[in-house]
């Protein structure tokens, strides 16, 4: 999905939901499958993770959210909003950089 495009709010997927043709779009999904024409889209949050190596457990820990919230993101069931969007856009494209975050919060927080 290009950078530029705002996901959708919570009000406006079900308005797309209540008026989709569920089989039309299985079908038209397939039959552009076969012919080499499909995409997959990724959620953000399960990129950015993808991106880190992490397990949804450390990276929902370094979030600071519940796994429950990250699984919502993964699955594209929820949206992050606010700092969370753009932790988890910073997560995808610099992952190296939330490790030198965590790595930094382990050191001035040991356990």
């Amino acid at each position: 999905m290009p950078s530029n495009v705002e996901p959708l709010n919570d009000s406006e997927i079900e308005a797309y939901e209540a008026g989709r043709d569920l089989a039309a779009d299985l079908l038209q999904a397939i039959q552009e499958m076969k012919t080499g024409q499909g995409h997959v889209v990724w959620p953000l949050a399960l990129a950015a993770r993808q991106e880190t190596g992490l397990s949804q457990t450390q990276f929902a820990a370094l979030l600071g959210v519940s796994i429950r919230t990250l699984q919502g993101w993964e699955r594209g069931r929820k949206q992050p909003r606010g700092p969370a969007r753009t932790l988890l856009a910073i997560a995808r494209r610099n992952p190296k950089a939330l490790h030198e975050a965590a790595r930094d919060l382990r050191s001035e927080h040991p356990c």
